[in-house]
This record gives C-alpha cells, structure tokens and sequence, in this order.
C-alpha cells in the first residue's frame, strides 16, 4: 500500500485505524470489543512504523536525515513518558471510567497524525514511482528551497526506474544483491528488542516497587524512566549527523553492558537466587536506580533511535517499501516475545537474565563493528556504494561493471 498509493496515504490509513481501535475499547462493553480494539491499535501502529521512517528519510536533505528521523524515536518516548503518566493518574478515578479514559486517550495521537497526514505533502520519490513527475519536480525544489534540484531529480528518476523493473518485491528480497540490506533489517530491529530494554520500560513498576518506592512505584518508574528516556534522545537528535550513526551504537552498546552488568550484581548480591531481600537501604536502592537510567540513556542515544534510522536509509526504492515492512514486523515480533517470555525467564535464572541481556548487547556491538556501515551524510539513492565499499557485503552486491559485462554492454 505505500508503494501503490504513497506514504501519505499509509500515514492517513494508520490514524484512522489507530482512532477506531481506541474508540472501540474506550467505549467496550465485553472483551471482544477490547480484543478487537487492541487488533485495530496494532495495525495502526504497523501502518505508521513502516511509512513514517520512510517518508522523514526520503524527505530530509541527507545532512539532515539522521537529525530529522530520530525525531521520530524522540516522539515515540514522549509518548512512553505521558502514557505513563495518563495511566498512574487515570487508575486513581474510581469505577470503570478511569481505564475507558486511559485507553481511549490514544484517539488523541491518532487524530493529530490524521490531521498531519492530510497537511503534509507527498515525497518527491512517491510522486515519481506513481508517474507524476511534474509534481515530484516541483516538490524536491521546495522542499530543497532551491531550483536546481536536476542533479537529484535524475537520481530520484533512475532508481523509480529500476524499481520499476522489480514485479515481485517481496520475491526480489531473497535476491543475492539484497542480502545485505535484508540481514540489517532482520538483525537490528532484533537487536533492538534484545537489548533488555522493554524488560526495564515494562517492569520498572514492578522493579521500583522491589526496591522500595512501594505504592509510588508506578509513578516513580514512568517519571524516572520516562523522564530520562526523552532527555537521553536529544543526544542522538544533536549528534546522530555530527558524530555518524556506528560511534553512538557503540558508545551505547559498551555503556549498557556495562550498567547491565552493574544491574545484575547489585540484584544478585542482595536478592540471590531466592529473590527475598529485607531492606535494601535509601543508599543501595539509589545506586540501583542510577544504573537502571543511565541504561535506558544509553539506549535512548543509541538502539533507540538508530535501530529505526539505519534501516529506513539503507533500502533501494524498489524493495524500500517491503524491507522496511520486514522491520516492523520483526520489531513487533521480538517486543512481544521478550514480553511474554520475560517472567519465566527471570524465574529460571533470576538476576542472571540481566547478564545474558549484557552478553547479547556484547555480540550486537560486535556485529555493528564488523558488518554495519555508516550511513551518515550519504544521499539515499546512492547508498549502494556503502555496500560495494564494505569489506563483507561487497561480494553479494554485483558490480556496475560485472552486470554491463554479463549484459554484452560495452
């Protein structure tokens, strides 16, 4: 549907689906309803995850695309922050009308995307893949603010044209020269969920409360957590075009193997393998505290933003649609098992959970260092040289030079 009918249009469709499943479950009166509204709030969020990213990433300038998309990261942990708050204040309301409000406040996001979507224009590269170049033409000079935008707008013209010539995207993925780009957009969406940090967002309460915040614990997580959660993404926002997008995964990845380790000695050293603890102190539960959120900072700069980022700038067009479909899917899959599995898992290994979190954020850190690129200040539609530079992928990406050769082209 993005590539078909634009990434506007997705946008506008993810509002409108998103606004009905809040509606239903604000207004439920058994769980089907509910059950129907929580299905109708994921397909919204499916349908915004996959066309946003896209549509900042096609319409930044390159200098500023890694600035401008990580905006949307920072918009997603402003949400996380009032989502927390709404929900503390809400369940004081007696009755049932607290949860209606909680849960039917989401129409207020989805109706200011339905709004944005109607107000926004459409990306030069949309309006090029549908045949309306004339349009596309003038788009790219406005948003550019200059006239001479020939040089990109045949950049534009070249890869709709060869997206043109993909019928089957999603058959095309599995193709030996998109290997490179299909295994980033498994693996780092992955990644992302698999550095421990939905086990922190989720249980904070539950952890805060553990540690001796008692009946404020909710309170206490969606204000520290959130709180620092939103200041940490304005790091990426002022450095992620500054600094490139591989120094703030690392930095990101050492910090929280680090604070998880921390996390996981301060909880075994107290709690053991039994999970009892009698009183951990004012002094011993603020050092604890102040691990949790310089994790969640260094995620916040880091996985956060980037694990959304990297993958919307590293498509060609005529898979950019599918792939970063692929992303979401992959994302959402990973946040649910982590969710579900988490509990059980804790019960196993306790404390050691936090370390085998810690041992993973190792092996991604790894996998950044030797098979990611930097993509910083690269023009989207050249972003095939990445692959042809890197010192790994460049063996599944053919050669200008190889496919005029294998074409009998001079």
């Amino acid at each position: 549907m993005t590539k078909k009918l634009g990434r506007k249009f997705s946008m506008l469709m993810g509002g409108c689906v998103f606004c009905c499943g809040a509606l239903l479950n604000a207004f439920a009166v058994h769980l089907a309803m509910l059950i129907i509204g929580r299905i109708l709030l994921g397909i919204g969020v499916g349908f915004a995850t996959q066309s946003v990213p896209l549509f900042v990433s096609e319409m930044a300038p390159h200098r500023y695309r890694g600035t401008l998309n990580v905006c949307f990261q920072l918009f997603i942990t402003i949400g996380i922050l009032i989502a927390g708050l709404v929900n503390y204040f809400t369940n004081m309301i007696k009755g049932d009308l607290g949860w209606r409000i909680s849960l039917g406040g989401a129409a207020v996001p989805a109706v200011l995307m339905i709004f944005s979507s109607l107000w926004v224009s459409e990306t030069p590269n949309s309006l090029i893949e549908r045949g309306h170049l004339d349009k596309a033409k003038k788009q790219l000079q406005r948003i550019r603010g200059v006239a001479d935008v020939q040089a990109e707008f045949n950049d534009l013209v070249d890869a709709s044209a060869a997206s043109k010539e993909v019928e089957h995207p999603w058959r095309d993925l599995s193709m030996r020269k998109y290997r490179p780009q299909l295994c980033l957009a498994i693996l780092i969406p992955m990644f992302q969920q698999l550095t421990g940090i939905n086990v922190v967002m989720f249980y904070a309460p539950v952890l805060f409360k553990t540690i001796g915040f008692q009946s404020n614990a909710s309170l206490a997580s969606a204000m520290i957590t959130g709180g620092v959660n939103v200041l940490a993404t304005f790091i990426s926002v002022f450095g992620t075009d500054r600094w490139g997008r591989k120094p703030l995964f690392l930095w990101g990845g050492g910090t929280m193997i680090v604070f998880q380790s921390a996390v996981a000695v301060l909880i075994g050293t107290k709690f053991g393998v039994t999970g009892d603890a009698t009183d951990l102190g004012t002094l011993y539960s603020s050092i604890l505290v102040c691990c949790i959120c310089i994790f969640v900072t260094a995620f916040a700069f880091s996985w956060g933003p980037l694990g959304w980022l990297v993958p919307s700038e590293i498509f060609p067009l005529e898979i950019r649609s599918s792939a970063q479909s692929i992303v979401v899917a992959v994302n959402m899959s990973f946040t649910f098992l982590v969710a579900q599995l988490f509990l059980a898992a804790l019960c196993m290994v306790k404390y050691g959970l936090f370390i085998i979190f810690a041992g993973l954020v190792l092996i991604m850190s790894l996998f950044v260092i030797f098979f990611v690129p930097e993509t910083n200040n690269i023009p989207i539609e050249e972003m095939s040289q990445v692959w042809r530079g890197h010192w790994y992928w460049k063996k599944f990406v053919d050669d200008e030079k190889e496919i005029e050769m294998k074409n009998g082209m001079p």
